[in-house]
């Protein structure tokens, strides 16, 4: 376990929620802390050298993205984007404010605790290409084989979350990662390298089952890889360390050249970030 990464200027992180204190949840999704605020993830996210974030639209508020958006805001359009859940049913009118607010992807989150149904995801999947958005799915990496081909059906880009977040971890060899191999191939598929603690059998500090997944997919296809620290770890005790989050990608990514291209040049493309980089937060 290697550690002393040096972060390159311009670090994003791809995939973080925020909660709001007093604000409405949905019967039955994923539990919400309490308050989880930009200013707290500001602190961590200036420990660690980081510049950019993505802000991930909790279940647990379903289509108000009204917390999100707000979250942007605080941490400043320039360095941030977010990803919506939205039904099929969105107007044009509330995908143009969302893209408007620095929304550039729709989330879909296939686990129990979500509240998007499969019958829906193609027809939203359709909708929001029209903004130019892409799609986020969180699945059980070993039904990728099963949904392969209605992934590739839908228009646009996808990012495949926690590194396919095999429920089970698997061999690199497994047919189901292969599958997943074969999805980045295509040129549309990325995948967030986040989260290793929330499948892990072997746990910290190297979560070594999920890490060699990790390691096989910047093996394959650096320039589809993201770099994402989850925080604020929700349903996850005790909470991970997210500096050794971080550190951890110094093993999966072991030279400067490759953590450079995971953590800023990839999300730069990915999200449309500018190519210069401001470290200044609004004030």
């Amino acid at each position: 376990m290697t550690r002393n990464m040096i972060v390159p200027n311009g670090a994003c992180d791809t995939h973080i929620h925020v909660y709001r204190k007093g604000a409405p949840t949905l019967p039955g999704a994923l539990a919400a802390p309490e308050e989880e605020t930009v200013a707290r993830y500001q602190t961590i996210r200036d420990d660690l050298g980081l510049t950019r974030a993505i802000i991930v639209q909790p279940t647990a508020y379903g289509t108000d993205n009204s917390v999100t958006a707000d979250g942007i805001k605080a941490l400043g359009a320039q360095n941030t984007r977010g990803v919506a859940v939205v039904d099929e049913n969105v107007g044009d009118a509330t995908l143009r404010d969302l893209t408007d607010t620095g929304f550039c992807g729709v989330r879909f989150q296939m686990l129990p605790g979500g509240i998007i149904a499969w019958d829906q995801v193609d027809r939203i999947a359709q909708r929001v290409s029209s903004c130019d958005w892409h799609v986020q799915l969180q699945l059980d990496g070993h039904t990728l084989p099963d949904r392969a081909d209605q992934i590739l059906a839908w228009p646009g880009r996808i990012v495949i979350d926690h590194i396919g977040k095999f429920l089970e971890p698997v061999a690199p060899d497994h047919p189901a990662f292969q599958c997943l191999l074969r999805l980045i191939d295509t040129g549309r598929v990325w995948v967030k390298l986040s989260a290793p603690y929330e499948v892990s059998r072997i746990g910290h500090p190297g979560y070594n089952d999920v890490s060699a997944l990790a390691c096989a997919l910047v093996d394959h296809a650096p320039e589809r890889m993201l770099w994402a620290s989850n925080w604020p770890h929700i349903l996850t005790t005790p909470r991970p360390n997210d500096r050794k989050m971080l550190e951890l990608l110094h093993d999966w990514a072991p030279n400067t050249a490759l953590q450079q291209r995971i953590l800023c040049d990839n999300p730069q493309e990915f999200y449309g970030f500018d190519s210069a980089v401001t470290n200044a937060s609004p004030s």
